[in-house]
């Protein structure tokens, strides 16, 4: 291995060979601001156009300040990264990415998390001494994301979540200069691109300029609405993420804190999406056994492998770059949408409340989750099956604006009978636990065996695709996986091309499955805060009595007194869906 010496504010540094100033001065704990570089770590992704000049540092015998991200060390350099000529360099930078940016901080979604205000005042920028023409774009409003551009800084982070991780290329620089901007093709809104509502480019903003759609003031006027019974549901990857909004270290499992500020909001009943996860394992894993019998059997129509369909980003995704495979997925809903249909009907009428009477609110990881609710194939009579879908943050913020002290809060119970759950339904918060869930029931549905050691070390893991092979006693069943819809796309490609030998492949939209998802606290690319939520939900799955998702006693008790059997007549219509050629949409709307 070539290694480099240099000396950076008089520390001496050793480096690989092609290693950047800005690499080297982490290494020895010395902070350089950046704005637009963003490396995520363990995934190979790096944003680094070398744009926002914020990075810049001195390097002795150079004319010009050198950008740390784009500058590679070279042997003997003695570098200054806080000189007096380089905290005024990143001023002036600063002072002209202001001048062309609202002074809007204190109604800001992103007021106290905002890395621009964040760098401003740690370069005490008091005034700005440019004045003259800022930028104005019509903000794009879409079920899921807000674009308001003029808060644009051209960082492009955007860009590469939106074109390199999750290859949808919905967005990419246009323009030139002054009027350079970060967009849709033409400029064209979110809803009438090829968006997947992903919020992978939400998670990386280092401002205001991509934010959810926030639905707490809606949530807010149904709670204190008398003739409305509001109900709530959580899904897993929230309880390993939510105590970050309140100082806790990541993975830090909340669950009974965050079931009891829930209660004190005001919310009728909190249950639990992991409730509906097991239910979902009932239909997937239902309909898998029955496609591999089919398989099995000689027939050369079934189609296969049979792909989850738990995830909108990726149903999103896939109805508008592969609109010829419609037929593959699994027909199964998602769990919140599963748990908003058997909330309007069995517990609706358990409860002696008419449909339109219930609230069904979700608290969710993703922001594809707000689009998901309101599609109008899970609606009835336009009432829809889930009312509101909120986020990680968005559930902070309630919480925070109730004045509620959350870290002193004593832990409570999910209210029963859609509250109870088990290891299975919680671990389709990490990518590979879907997939892993199905596993437990599946085996022994198919071998009537009990399945001794429940965990499925072969699913687990970080790698963007990953494969493994799962014995049913002596049947071998092939599996993949893919987190990220980039690593999507290419096992997507090889079925479209008749390569995959997969029998079932579980796929989820974000890096590391939902405990990255678009709605929780934001990471900056620290991956090893993912790594920590999913260890989280891996414990909360030991610790639950029940593991498995067939011997959840309201489950079993759902089908005996209302649902019948899996994929029935009865769950057919309440728990499946179809899906649409997204493309044909997109086209229709831009006519």
């Amino acid at each position: 291995m070539d290694i480099v010496k240099l000396n950076i504010d008089n520390k001496p540094v050793v480096v690989e060979k092609g290693a950047t100033l800005l690499e080297a001065a982490k290494s020895v704990g010395v902070d350089v601001p950046t704005l637009c570089h963003m490396k995520l770590h363990d995934m190979n992704y790096e944003n680094n156009p070398g744009g926002c000049r914020v990075c810049v540092v001195e390097v002795e015998g150079r004319r010009n300040l050198a950008p740390a991200c784009k500058t590679e060390c070279t042997e003997g350099m003695n570098v200054n990264t806080h000189s007096l000529r380089v905290i005024n360099a990143r001023r002036t930078v600063m002072e002209l990415i202001l001048s062309d940016h609202p002074a809007e901080c204190l109604t800001c979604v992103k007021n106290g998390k905002c890395e621009l205000q964040t760098m401003a005042q740690n370069l005490g920028i008091r005034e700005i001494p440019f004045e003259g023409e800022q930028s104005h774009y019509k903000e794009d409003r879409s079920p899921s994301i807000i674009r308001e551009v003029d808060k644009c800084i051209m960082c492009r982070r955007c860009e590469m979540a939106c074109n390199e991780i999750q290859t949808v290329g919905c967005l990419s620089a246009i323009n030139r200069g002054f009027e350079s901007v970060v967009a849709p093709a033409f400029e064209m809104d979110l809803e009438k691109s090829t968006c997947t509502y992903c919020g992978q480019c939400v998670a990386v903003c280092p401002t205001g300029a991509l934010s959810e759609v926030d639905h707490t003031r809606k949530v807010l006027s149904t709670l204190v609405d008398p003739t409305k019974t509001v109900i709530v549901q959580t899904a897993p990857a929230v309880r390993a993420a939510l105590g970050e909004e309140f100082g806790m270290d990541a993975g830090t499992l909340v669950t009974g804190k965050m079931t009891s500020a829930l209660k004190k909001l005001g919310f009728d009943k909190v249950f639990d999406t992991d409730f509906a996860a097991d239910l979902t394992i009932m239909e997937e894993g239902t309909e898998l056994l029955g496609r591999l019998q089919k398989h099995l059997n000689g027939d050369k129509d079934v189609k296969l492998p049979i792909l989850t369909s738990c995830c909108p980003g990726w149903v999103n995704f896939f109805e508008s770059n592969f609109p010829d495979m419609l037929d593959v997925p699994s027909t199964a809903k998602s769990p919140q949408q599963m748990f908003g249909a058997v909330a309007k009907t069995y517990l609706a009428d358990q409860m002696g409340i008419k449909r339109e009477d219930m609230v069904v609110v979700s608290i969710m990881p993703c922001l594809a989750k707000k689009y998901e609710a309101q599609r109008p194939e899970f609606a009835v009579d336009n009432n829809p099956d889930v009312d509101f879908s909120l986020s990680t943050r968005e559930l902070a913020q309630m919480i925070k604006g109730a004045n509620i002290n959350f870290e002193d809060l004593t832990d409570e119970d999910f209210d029963n009978p859609m509250g109870e759950s088990t290891g299975a339904g919680v671990i389709f918060a990490n990518t590979g636990g879907v997939i892993e869930a199905a596993a437990r029931t599946a085996y022994e549905v198919h071998t009537k065996k009990k399945l001794e050691k429940v965990e499925f070390e072969s699913l687990r893991g970080f790698e963007g695709i990953r494969s493994a092979t799962v014995d049913f006693d002596g049947l071998p069943i092939k599996i993949g996986i893919a987190h990220g819809l980039g690593n999507a796309r290419k096992l997507l490609e090889d079925v479209q091309a008749g390569k995959s030998e997969f029998h079932a492949i579980e796929i989820m939209a974000c890096p590391g499955g939902c405990i990255g998802g678009g709605g929780q606290p934001y990471h900056h690319g620290d991956t090893s805060i993912l790594k920590k939520r999913a260890a989280a939900i891996y414990r909360e799955d030991e610790g639950k009595e029940i593991r498995k998702s067939h011997e959840n006693p309201f489950i079993v008790k759902l089908y005996e007194e209302f649902l019948g059997e899996p994929c029935g007549d009865l769950s057919h219509k309440l728990l499946h869906t179809h899906y649409f050629d997204k493309k044909k949409k997109v086209e229709i709307n831009n006519d």
